[in-house]
């Protein structure tokens, strides 16, 4: 369960980073709703990563929550931002993965 309290947790910080990508083009009544998204699944990241904080070592829980914020900021510029997918950051992106599912494995 507190393995997914912390996935929970990294995909908001993803939300969060999403609705910060949002607000570079978004005007007036637009602007504020995701400013609001963004402090809403800020405030609901954080508090999910400190649930998970609880049972699980905070050695583990920090890089596995930046590490999956990390890896969907980079898809969500690719897919939403049209960001570029190049073979090096496809390559890093790929080994901070490894990274995670390395911790997971060996904590």
């Amino acid at each position: 369960m507190n393995w997914l309290i912390l996935i929970l947790a990294g995909l908001m910080e993803v939300s969060f980073t999403f609705c910060l990508g949002k607000t570079k083009t978004a005007t007036g009544r637009e602007l504020t709703l995701w400013w609001f998204g963004f402090m809403a699944a800020l405030a609901l990241s954080m508090y999910l990563m400190a649930k998970a904080a609880e049972r699980l070592p905070i050695g583990t829980v920090y890089p596995v929550w930046t590490g999956i914020g990390a890896v969907g900021a980079v898809v969500v510029g690719i897919v939403f931002f049209h960001e570029p997918a190049t073979f090096w950051r496809i390559l890093f992106l790929s080994t901070l993965i490894l990274s995670i599912i390395g911790l997971k494995v060996l904590g």
